[in-house]
């Protein structure tokens, strides 16, 4: 009976040994003899009990890796004090458990002396502006080196850049400046850009006012040449009529009448003005013969047409 219970044993224990399950997402590195064997890949594998034995485990998920807050200095000589967090994995389970004796320890290192050379390379100002630069720079440096451990490094974000607090008040100060700045300037263009439209607007007012005006006088002259031509055809059209009253019978009585009338309505005004020296003829006959000489002028134009 107590023989069959340490065979039971030695049993349990060989096929504990032996028989190993790997969870997904792990590998397990197996040595032989001390020696590097095999790494062993999710699921059911098989050892030589005694002879293999699981020397390290590691997880192939993505790992984040918090690196300790540390104080950097700008290249204007200012201090920060930053830090950040860092994200790898395990790609290579051998490298990783034989290429660096803590590659987390090697890892946080390297991030934090890289940063720190990185961030003094820059001003102040430009540190809070490319962090994504700075991130990636890391990233560069920390990967090229953890290819001998095994380890890639996905990406890098600094969490905090927080300068001393006189810097921090100078920055508010400067902050403040520079919106009473802009404040300043948008209402000055604001106003220039007023009087632009008020002077625009004058302007265009000016134009419209003088074309009017122009337009105006060209429909006043256009309507006093045609006022002077409508008198000249209807001159033209009575003197046409008269030379044809004329020619008809009695003609050149009423011409006489006509010219008789005008004489003595002519002296008639002249009389009522008081301020006037009227001169009246000696000899009436005198009238009679302007009505003469008169007639004989129309009598040549006749004589002409």
């Amino acid at each position: 009976m107590e023989i069959a219970l340490v065979l039971v044993i030695i049993a349990v224990l060989f096929i504990s040994r032996a028989v190993k399950v790997v969870p997904q997402q792990n590998a397990w590195v197996v040595e032989r003899l001390g020696k590097y064997h095999a790494s062993l890949s999710p699921g059911l594998n098989f050892l030589v009990p005694f002879v293999d034995r699981v020397a390290y485990k590691h997880s192939l998920k993505e790992i984040p890796l918090d690196v300790p807050s540390q104080v950097c200095i700008t290249r204007d000589n200012t201090q920060l004090q930053v830090d950040g967090i860092l994200y790898f994995q395990v790609t290579d389970p051998m490298r990783a458990s034989y290429g660096s004796s803590n590659y987390i320890t090697a890892i946080t290192q390297l991030a934090q002396t890289t940063l720190r050379s990185v961030i003094g390379k820059l001003e102040l100002d430009k540190t809070f502006e490319e962090r994504d630069i700075i991130n990636a720079k890391v990233v560069e440096a920390i990967d090229e080196a953890a290819l001998n451990w095994g380890v890639k490094v996905l990406r890098y974000e600094i969490k905090d850049l927080t300068p001393p607090n006189e810097i921090l008040h100078a920055m508010q100060a400067q902050i403040t400046a520079e919106r009473e700045k802009r404040a300043v300037i948008a209402t000055s263009e604001g106003k220039r850009q007023e009087q632009i439209n008020l002077a625009e607007g004058m302007k265009q007012a000016a134009i419209a006012k003088s074309e009017g005006e122009k337009q105006a006088a060209i429909n006043t002259a256009q309507g006093e040449a045609a006022a002077i031509t409508e008198v000249a055809n209807a001159t033209a059209l009575a003197l046409a009529r008269v030379g044809a009253a004329i020619g008809q019978p009695g003609g050149e009585q009423a011409v006489q009448l006509k010219v008789a009338e005008q004489a003595v309505h002519a002296y008639g005004r002249l009389a009522q003005e008081s301020s006037t020296t009227l001169v009246v003829p000696s000899n009436m006959t005198e009238v009679a013969t302007l009505i003469s000489s008169a007639m004989k002028m129309v009598q040549v134009q006749k004589n002409e047409a």
